[in-house]
């Protein structure tokens, strides 16, 4: 077995956050190559992907807070460099796949040897960085949480971010119908090129007009939120009787204030998603289904939905984007 390997010592490129604050304080940095450890992995990162927790995380609104400095990037994907002791599910030289919290925003990371999959020989780098998080987190809230079931109706709010996207092809593979809600008509595009049924354009005083038009007095079966702000509390209240609301984001920047009653009228359900803790408490459900996601994009059912790929040095303005909420699908960045 091949432990550190001549090349630890030397330096690499990362996209380093020195403390917590505004996302434009982030710098390209040389910076040592991070060391090997028992138990661990050093991948040579070929593609990472941004997600919603990574800009939070940096300026230190995210509910973990990694010991500073760090490097942000929370999956990403690349080739085996080396494998610590006790490490003998991947080897030197195999494309793999990683979801670490951060440091995947560089050329070469260090991550926990469970929390390296091997690659489907299909999927590239840029589809292994975007996969993990997104596709598991929907998978999780829709099939373990709110169960969601073929003929039901599905609202998803953020519909053209990263989980929204995944959402919509996983919810039209269980045969539900999707409305996907989103802030402009060329994010909703997006969302009706993935499968969507019906668009809604909650940019507009009359989205909730928009949104009865299409559901009339049964209301909807599940919201799926990973918004919050202003948007949660009439999503709630489109829900029809024991309707499931999934508390999973909260991208415009404010946690809603729910009035209790709204949850006793019609018997209607508030479910957290946390799909981190929930791989802790159920292993072998976790694994279950990432088998089920492995096939279903060897099938060519799912594909993550990679609107933008950038380099490290475009990576800061990437994540200010996304903070602002003016992204898309998934951006790729590649050291």
């Amino acid at each position: 077995m091949l432990f550190a390997p001549l090349t630890l010592s030397s330096p690499m490129k990362a996209l380093l956050c020195t403390q917590f604050g505004p996302i434009d304080d982030l710098t390209v940095v040389d910076t040592p190559s991070p060391p090997l450890a028992p138990g661990k992995v050093l991948i040579d990162v070929k593609a990472a992907s941004l997600n919603f927790p990574d800009a939070l995380m940096v300026q230190g609104l995210y509910q973990i807070k990694p010991p500073t400095p760090f490097v942000p990037g929370a999956e990403y994907a690349g080739v085996v460099n080396a494998v610590g002791e006790g490490v003998s599910h991947v080897k030197p030289g195999d494309r793999v796949m990683a979801f670490t919290g951060w440091g995947g925003f560089a050329e070469q990371a260090v991550a926990d040897a469970m929390r390296v999959t091997p690659m489907p020989p299909a999927m590239s780098f840029e589809q292994g960085a975007s996969f993990v998080l997104t596709y598991a987190t929907s998978h999780h809230a829709l099939k373990d949480v709110a169960k969601l079931q073929a003929g039901e109706t599905l609202l998803i709010l953020g519909a053209s971010g990263g989980v929204g996207t995944s959402a919509i092809q996983l919810a039209k593979i269980t045969g539900a119908t999707v409305i996907a809600a989103a802030s402009s008509d060329d994010k909703l595009a997006l969302c009706k090129s993935l499968g969507a049924d019906h668009l809604v354009n909650y940019s507009h005083d009359d989205w909730r007009d928009q949104l009865n038009a299409i559901v009339g007095k049964k209301g909807v079966d599940v919201v799926y939120d990973a918004v919050g702000g202003p948007y949660a509390e009439p999503a709630l209240r489109s829900l029809g009787w024991r309707g499931r609301y999934l508390v999973v984001g909260f991208a415009a920047g404010d946690i809603p204030k729910i009035p209790l009653n709204l949850a006793l009228l019609k018997e209607r359900q508030i479910l957290g998603v946390y799909w981190g803790d929930s791989v802790a408490a159920n292993p072998k459900g976790h694994l279950a289904n990432m088998r089920e996601l492995g096939e279903w994009f060897a099938a060519g059912k799912i594909a993550p939905s990679i609107t933008e790929s950038v380099g490290l040095d475009g990576a800061r303005d990437a994540l200010t984007r996304m903070a602002s909420r003016q992204a898309m699908g998934k951006i790729v960045v590649t050291p």
